[in-house]
């Protein structure tokens, strides 16, 4: 097994609450990592159906059973068993009594939040993070490697092809999960639109342009990205709002949160597919915009991640507020840099003047430095940033 950044991070948690939540995509290890902490208690799923109508028609001796606590597997499938949860905790008074694991934000996260509050903390688990692969060996040496396999466990440790993976990941989860809580009935209508937001990672979400490409409305859309985003699939990352006497977009840009999904759904099926992509760009982005949520989620945290960009195409990749300042990063995916490569941080830190602070460049290249005021990081150093 790998060890996971955020197991010393849940073990913290465990101290100090009865109840921890992992939450994250589908097979991003939330199962493995619960049980590894938890090896010393029983473990449930709640996807059996047999445990699942258990739980529903007499969850107070499905409870008894786990006197001291368990590991509960995806707790969306009963979230009627919250309430007594809530009750059982209260009235025995210990911390760390259960791990609780979740696929999906949608409608769980407020029923969670009203059951359990103050009662459990959340921590979400995205999957393997460049510092994790690093620690094991497994970590790709060529970056458009990383970019066609992503980080899902399953890829680094079953001997399996990436495509196949994903081809079944697709299948079973990402159609099976979404469909089922849209209650979508045109399959061919929601594969194509899920192959267009791949072709959007890292640019501008215009809902009426995907809805118009997609054939369906723009509500449609709207409903359907809200739900991917529930399930960890995309995720939108907002325009910060410091304009400097700048008129700004409005619009949020779309990521998924791994690349090597995006890549498949892209029809990419071997590392030399990326290397001439005309997407490679955003593919880079998209992964590096991922390892910088993995390095504070792993914490448990939500980083607070923006990016900028005025009415005259200025832009800065991406905005991190630190404790009233203002962290510029900026992301390149060639190897080679020039001084225009951060030409778009010194007018930014101009502009900002007293706001802006340790500006940093990550790039497909593999060297660290410092250039100026400007930190320059290598893509295998991006997972250390926030560290």
């Amino acid at each position: 097994m790998i060890l996971r950044d955020a197991e010393k991070t849940i073990h913290a948690m465990l101290r100090g609450f009865p109840i921890v939540t992992i939450t994250g995509p589908r097979q991003s290890g939330k199962t493995t990592l619960a049980r590894a902490i938890f090896t010393d208690k029983p473990y449930a799923s709640l996807e059996d159906p047999d445990i699942r109508l258990f739980a529903r028609d007499d969850p107070r001796s499905f409870l008894d059973r786990f006197p001291d606590g368990a590991v509960l597997d995806e707790i969306q499938r009963c979230p009627e068993l919250l309430s007594y949860l809530q009750s059982r905790v209260d009235a025995d008074g210990r911390m760390g009594l259960y791990i609780l694991t979740d696929s999906q934000q949608f409608g769980l996260l407020s029923k969670i939040t009203q059951s359990l509050a103050g009662r459990t903390a959340f921590l979400e688990l995205l999957p393997f993070s460049l510092p994790e692969l690093k620690k094991t060996d497994l970590l790709p040496t060529q970056v458009d490697t990383i970019l066609y396999k992503g980080s899902y466990p399953p890829i680094y440790d079953r001997d399996i092809p990436p495509n196949i993976w994903f081809s079944a990941y697709t299948t079973t989860y990402i159609e099976r999960d979404v469909r089922q809580i849209l209650q979508i009935q045109n399959l061919e209508t929601f594969q194509r639109f899920i192959r267009l937001c791949a072709g959007r990672t890292g640019q501008l979400l215009n809902l009426s342009a995907l809805a118009s490409e997609c054939g369906i409305t723009h509500n449609t859309v709207k409903s359907w990205i809200s739900v991917m985003e529930a399930s960890y699939i995309v995720f939108l990352l907002r325009p910060h709002h410091a304009n400097f006497k700048k008129r700004l977009v409005k619009m949020p840009k779309l990521y998924f949160y791994d690349v090597g999904l995006a890549s498949w759904l892209l029809g990419i099926r071997t590392p030399e597919h990326i290397t001439n992509h005309p997407l490679r760009g955003a593919l880079f982005e998209t992964f590096i915009l991922s390892e910088l949520l993995k390095s504070r989620m792993n914490k448990g945290e939500r980083p607070s991640l923006f990016f900028w960009r005025d009415s005259n195409g200025n832009e800065v990749d991406v905005i991190e507020e630190q404790g009233g300042k203002l962290r510029p990063i900026e992301i390149k995916s060639g190897k080679t840099l020039s001084i225009e490569s951060t030409a778009g941080l010194k007018k930014w830190l101009k502009l900002a003047q007293e706001k802006g602070t340790s500006p940093t460049l990550i790039y497909g290249g593999d060297d660290s430095y410092q250039s100026g005021n400007i930190q320059i990081a290598g893509w295998q150093k991006s997972g250390d940033l926030f560290y």
